[in-house]
């Protein structure tokens, strides 16, 4: 692949598209877009015109997708080789260096768009990465990526033992893809021989089933939440709900709660965070129960517990099931106020970028009214630095978390 912008297939962009790529979101859907040099293979470079035949950018191309060209550059002198997509995968590396600092071991290496790689996210475990790829372009040039990615990495001192996919998604279909996982093959290393590992992060150990966890097996991006939590447990008896591997109840146990009860409605969490607990030497102060939190926040006496953490999964992955969302939303969220003592506190959070910061603040409203309570604010956060948010491309920005005091 080491053509320049200017000589590859062009496909013309409607008015619409051309707009929104001049405000610099990425994506050209498949109602503006419209070939010029005959059929466009599949998972290809484009170059992007306007209706005037003005240069915009090159993208990969792929007649399968509702995103149908996800644009990469919009320098029309670039040239797009190995060294070209090795210097975006540096500048990714030195963006973690910078922002990480000592937790560089442990962080989201590729944030797709945010990085200028579409449909790619890479996970680092230590010495284990973790990529999913859901773009057609990106498939096709992941061989060069993670071999580039893996040189990179070990040349400047890091030691990586095995790249392990997690393509087990059913949105690479809509890609024209098929869903697999497993080990890719790096150059000069044998394949482990384990799909779990072990990382450490804000001094607590956990053990990441890579292979069979949710997405990528660990969720990196509440990282730094999970301390500004932590910094409220002191004393305080925990109810940590939609625990999975027990992360946000670890970082209160171990800054000092008196108790912390951790509850998630999949067995096998469960018992992956009771074993984190064990292994962190913290499970006297820390029970687990396999649950509906639904069910269990409303079957609960109030005043059970003096701080609350929600950390649902997305309860929406489309427009057309937000008004669905928010009634699960407001529900959790309602009957955590009215459980919680008046002084009590309430970590709360969503992670999904169709849940808009405006709409969750509304929903949280509109429960604190049915509560008849009132939400003192401590703070309001985001995802680590590690998923950085580009301003441009709303899908970036999806994480929501808040810590209140309900008085």
């Amino acid at each position: 692949m080491e053509n320049t912008a200017k000589t590859l297939p062009k496909v013309q962009i409607s008015k619409k598209g051309e707009a929104s790529l001049r405000e610099g979101h990425p994506w050209i859907y498949d109602t503006e877009v419209q070939p010029l040099d005959g059929p466009c293979k599949d998972g290809s470079l484009v170059e992007a015109v306007s209706q005037k035949g003005r240069y915009l950018g090159a993208g990969f191309y792929n007649s399968r997708s509702k995103i149908r060209v996800r644009i990469i550059s919009t320098n029309a002198n670039d040239r797009f080789d190995r060294d070209f997509f090795r210097r975006r995968l540096s500048h990714a590396w030195e963006y973690r260096k910078t922002v990480m600092g000592r937790d560089i071991d442990c962080c989201r290496l590729i944030f797709g768009e945010a990085d200028y790689f579409p449909g790619l996210t890479v996970d680092r475990f230590g010495d284990i990465l973790v990529a999913q790829t859901l773009s057609l372009g990106i498939e096709r040039l992941k061989p060069l990526l993670f071999e580039e990615l893996y040189q990179l990495l070990k040349e400047d001192g890091q030691t990586i033992r095995g790249l392990y996919e997690r393509n087990d998604v059913s949105i690479r279909r809509l890609e024209g893809m098929e869903e697999n996982k497993g080990f890719f093959p790096l150059p000069g290393l044998p394949q482990p021989d384990r799909t779990e590992t072990e990382i450490v992060e804000n001094g607590i150990r956990y053990r990441v089933d890579f292979a069979n966890g949710q997405k990528t097996g660990f969720f990196l991006d509440q990282k730094y939440n999970r301390l500004a939590a932590a910094s409220l447990a002191p004393g305080k008896r925990v109810l940590d709900c939609f625990t999975h591997t027990g992360s946000f109840a670890l970082n209160a146990a171990k800054a000092g709660a008196a108790h912390v009860h951790a509850v998630d409605i999949s067995p096998e969490a469960v018992e992956l965070a009771r074993q984190n607990a064990d292994i962190n030497g913290l499970s006297d102060c820390m029970s687990f129960e396999t649950a509906n939190v639904f069910d269990l926040l409303s079957a609960l006496p109030n005043r059970s517990y003096d701080y609350i953490i929600l950390d649902p999964p997305a309860f929406t992955k489309s427009h057309n099931t937000v008004d669905a969302a928010l009634r699960g939303y407001k529900q959790i969220n309602l009957r955590a106020m009215k459980l919680l003592p008046r002084g009590g506190y309430l970590a709360t959070c969503s992670c999904s970028h169709f849940m808009t910061e405006e709409l969750f603040c509304r929903m949280l409203r509109s429960a604190a009214f049915d509560a008849k309570v009132s939400l003192r604010q401590i703070e309001a956060r985001q995802q680590a630095a590690d998923h950085p948010i580009l301003w441009n491309v709303p899908q970036t920005n999806y994480l929501k978390f808040y810590l209140f005091q309900v008085v």
